[in-house]
């Protein structure tokens, strides 16, 4: 989107990885971070399904589109002991804002945090199915 969630970010942590679907959007937020001098912000044009597997793994991850489950790759980019909040549920109704976290052996928990509402996210996770249940 704008960046106004980078730019938060970027002031309590020493890098910032952020992703946007929109080409033009991301361009536009890229430029705007620069402008405002947030140099440890770095801003990709891609699916955010997909993470950003080259800067991984990461401390926290933040999604700000509703996912009807949670991405495979955001998981395996998660660093152990980190913390990722994302809103779970339909894109057409409330969703709930979930905090994911992974422990020192991998293991993966999640925790209901409030019922929220944000836009879809969009890409690859059209096309995913649910991974199985275990």
């Amino acid at each position: 989107g704008s960046g106004y969630q980078a730019a938060v970010c970027a002031e309590i942590a020493e890098e910032v990885y952020t992703i946007e679907i929109l080409e033009e959007l991301a361009e536009n937020a890229k430029g705007r971070l620069k402008e405002l001098g947030y140099g440890n912000v770095f801003v990709k044009a891609a699916d955010g399904y997909f993470g950003w597997k080259e800067k991984g793994p990461f401390d926290a991850i933040i999604v700000t589109c509703a996912a009807g489950f949670v991405p495979p790759p955001l998981i395996e980019q998660l660093k152990a002991g980190g913390r990722m909040t994302l809103p779970l549920g339909s894109p057409y109704g409330v969703q709930t804002l979930v905090l994911i976290s992974k422990d020192d052996k991998g293991n993966v928990q999640s925790k209901e945090l409030i019922p929220c509402i944000f836009v879809p996210m969009v890409g690859q996770i059209d096309k995913a199915k649910s991974p199985p249940k275990k």
